[in-house]
C-alpha cells in the first residue's frame, strides 16, 4: 500500500504526518491506507495505532451478542489497544444499505475517520454516499479511495470529502487543477445543482 499518497482538501500531500493502519484483513482493498496492520501487531505493540476496520465486519461485532461472538471479542480487543478507530466501506456496498443509514447512524457518527472504497471508475455512488454521510450529521473525516478519477476530485469535495488516497504515479503529476476546478468546492452544497448531476431535458 506504500505506492500511494494522501492529499488534503486543498491539495497539499499530507502522507508524511497521516497516522491511519488499515487491519489487515481478507478483503482489504488496495490502498484504503498508506500501510496496513496485523491484529497481533495491534495487540502486542506497545504504542496505540489508529487503525481502519471493515465497517459492516464492525457493526456485524457490535450488533451481536458479547458472549457469543468471537468477532465482537476482537473488535474489542482492537478498540482497547488503539489511538483511534475508524471504518472503511466500498462505495457500492454502502450503497446498497443507504436507506439503512439512520439505523447505523450512533456507529457511523462515533468514527474518527470513515474512507469510502470507489470499486470502478464508472461507479459514481460515491457521491451519494458521501453526500448522505453528511446528511446524517457525521462531522469526521471522510476519505475516498479506489477507482475515482482525477476530474471527479472538485466534485468530490463539493458533496464533503476531505482527503484523497491517490496512487503514486498520480501524485507525482500536478494535481493543482483537480482541486481548484470548482471555486467554491468545499462548500457543503448539494451536489445534485453541480451541472455533473443536472437533469438535462
Amino acid at each position: 500500500m506504500a505506492n500511494h499518497h494522501i492529499f488534503n482538501a486543498h491539495g497539499e500531500d499530507i502522507s508524511e504526518s497521516d497516522s491511519w493502519l488499515a487491519l489487515q484483513v481478507a478483503s482489504l482493498p488496495e490502498g484504503v491506507a498508506l500501510d496496513d496492520i496485523t491484529l497481533i501487531e495491534v495487540i502486542n505493540q506497545q504504542e496505540k495505532h489508529d487503525v481502519l476496520l471493515p465497517l459492516f465486519d464492525m457493526l456485524t461485532a457490535e450488533s451481536t451478542d458479547h458472549n457469543e461472538s468471537l468477532l465482537t471479542e476482537v473488535v474489542n480487543l482492537i478498540r482497547q489497544h488503539s489511538s483511534r478507530l475508524g471504518v472503511w466501506v466500498d462505495a457500492s456496498e454502502l450503497a446498497a444499505h443507504i436507506d439503512q443509514l439512520t439505523d447505523l447512524q450512533d456507529q457511523l457518527l462515533a468514527q474518527d475517520l470513515i474512507v469510502v472504497v470507489v470499486p470502478a471508475f464508472a461507479d459514481g455512488r460515491n457521491f451519494s454516499v458521501i453526500q448522505s454521510l453528511r446528511q446524517l450529521g457525521f462531522e469526521g473525516e471522510i476519505r475516498v479511495a479506489g477507482a475515482f478519477g482525477r476530474d471527479q476530485i472538485a466534485y468530490l469535495l463539493r458533496v464533503g470529502t476531505d482527503s484523497f488516497v491517490i496512487k503514486e504515479h498520480d501524485a507525482k503529476t500536478d494535481l493543482s487543477q483537480a482541486f481548484s476546478a470548482l471555486a467554491s468546492a468545499h462548500s457543503g452544497k448539494s451536489a445534485a445543482s453541480l451541472p455533473l448531476f443536472a437533469n438535462h431535458e
